[in-house]
């Protein structure tokens, strides 16, 4: 197959409810392919947000990372992780460990530190007996379907993140901020605009305002970018969030999202934001050794209930530092 035949329109099948897929012989070596087709394969996930590749074959970490690799300038290392994930090689990482039966709704991945990755890459070396998919979402096609008296609010106020750190869910502060050491984890929230709080018990909580609507570094096209529903209490399974209220309290939720004021986000605008997701979700049951690309600005993703043994793994490339990631003044440490 030619180099130029991936930008011919053809070659890649588009539907309104599933992400554009483009087919493709198995190669002899899918690194080299990779690197071959690199830039065709990241003009059409500019282009549509999101591109499957189905065809490729992958088997193992060793050379999902091989593919990986070749498609960008280097993997991130991931902080500020919200859960811990199992490292398969440098900067490859396990999916997010979530309940099978439970849906991981609509987000960006790591869309509050300061530095977010721009590029996604999955790789499905198990696909699930059934359901499963790494689903996306257009950010601005969301944005323009949320009431614009809501998202004109979180535009100016941003949206605040509030963390409660325990030694039951979540990740930890190591798996976190990369230490555990009392400083260090200071000099990191002072320097990444975090407001931090040592509880009594040792026990750490921070607060960080974000943006929630940005523009596009390549496109300038605004998006609606945040985890806003994904980390609030209203998102999770209500005997999950009861039992969790019960066992440290409103204010000890170990992650929880709020106005860029302070003021909490009721259920019925989680569920609103939720619902609008859905309504303009693209899905694809995974195929073992399938390979996706997502523009992680653009476009959300979310994980579906599943059963059967589901193993995919995750790359985040690209990192950027958005002019509009941050509104108001910096945090700072007490």
């Amino acid at each position: 197959m030619p180099s130029s035949s991936l930008a011919a329109p053809l070659d890649v099948e588009l539907r309104p409810d599933r992400p554009a897929l483009l087919r493709v012989d198995p190669p002899d070596d899918t690194a080299s392919w990779a690197a071959e087709f690199r830039e065709a394969l990241r003009a059409q996930v500019t282009e549509h947000g999101a591109l499957l590749v189905r065809g490729l074959g992958l088997r193992d970490a060793d050379q999902a990372g091989a593919v990986f690799a070749r498609l960008t300038d280097g993997l991130m290392t991931e902080t500020e992780a919200f859960a811990p994930r199992e490292a398969e090689g440098h900067g490859l990482y396990s999916s997010t460990p979530w309940p099978a039966n439970q849906p991981m709704c609509m987000h960006h991945e790591l869309s509050y530190p300061l530095e977010v990755p721009g590029l996604m890459l999955f790789a499905c070396l198990t696909a699930p007996e059934q359901g499963g998919a790494t689903a996306v979402a257009d950010a601005e096609q969301v944005l323009q379907a949320l009431p614009a008296e809501l998202t004109k609010r979180f535009e100016q106020e941003g949206w605040l993140l509030t963390r409660s750190y325990n030694d039951e869910i979540g990740a930890s502060l190591a798996e976190s901020f990369g230490t555990d050491d009392r400083d260090g984890i200071e000099r990191y929230c002072r320097s990444h605009a975090i407001e931090f709080t040592w509880r009594p018990d040792g026990s750490l909580r921070t607060e960080q305002r974000r943006g929630a609507v940005v523009r596009h570094p390549l496109t300038g096209r605004r998006c609606w970018f945040n985890q806003i529903a994904f980390l609030n209490e209203w998102t999770l399974a209500p005997e999950v969030r009861e039992y969790l209220v019960d066992e440290y309290g409103s204010d000890g939720l170990p992650f929880n999202t709020r106005y860029g004021d302070g003021t909490e986000i009721g259920e019925d605008v989680v569920q609103l934001i939720n619902s609008t997701y859905e309504e303009h979700t693209r899905r694809e049951p995974w195929q073992a050794g399938d390979l996706m690309l997502v523009d992680n600005i653009r476009t959300a993703h979310s994980r579906e209930p599943f059963t059967g043994e589901r193993r995919v793994l995750v790359g985040m490339a690209e990192p950027r530092r958005l002019a509009d990631g941050r509104p108001g003044t910096e945090g700072s440490g007490r």
